[in-house]
């Protein structure tokens, strides 16, 4: 939808957003769905079953699957608000996946007993897996190229 009003006026704004909403709408349904998928496979592979320990009130548990949501969301926004491709999304996304399972693996070979440590509701080791999936998001996220 082309208008021919003045950009600024409420009709150059309307046509705007009739024009780029569809785009807005396929987009964030895709990166919102990347990211359950992301969620749901870091889940699968740790050695811990993060819904159960964080329905018994185990707040390790908790801390480790937050930091690990937070950080696949942090590449998958950056991609989102940098890129008009959904194959640049999916791609990335896949990407910031690996990278977080590189995390949990590199980060249990650091800390001992980490999955022992996290079922019996340790916190401290939760918050330095969280950390470093974090830190490893924001520089993904830096280090990305739109496409």
């Amino acid at each position: 939808m082309q208008t021919d009003a003045a950009p600024g006026t409420i009709a150059a704004v309307l046509g705007s957003v009739a024009t780029g909403l569809p785009y807005l709408v396929i987009q964030l349904v895709a990166t919102l769905l990347l990211l359950a998928i992301g969620v749901a496979i870091y889940s699968a592979v740790t050695p811990f079953s993060e819904r159960r320990l964080i329905g018994e009130g185990n707040a390790a548990a908790g801390t480790v699957l937050g930091g690990a949501t937070v950080a696949l969301a942090i590449p998958l926004a950056t991609i989102l608000a940098t890129t008009g491709s959904l194959l640049a999304i999916v791609i990335w996304g896949v990407v910031a996946l690996v990278l977080q399972l590189l995390t949990f693996a590199l980060v249990s070979l650091l800390l001992r007993n980490l999955r022992a440590q996290i079922e019996a509701g340790h916190v401290g080791p939760a918050v330095v897996l969280a950390a470093s999936h974090i830190a490893v998001a924001l520089i993904n996220a830096a280090a990305m190229v739109p496409t």
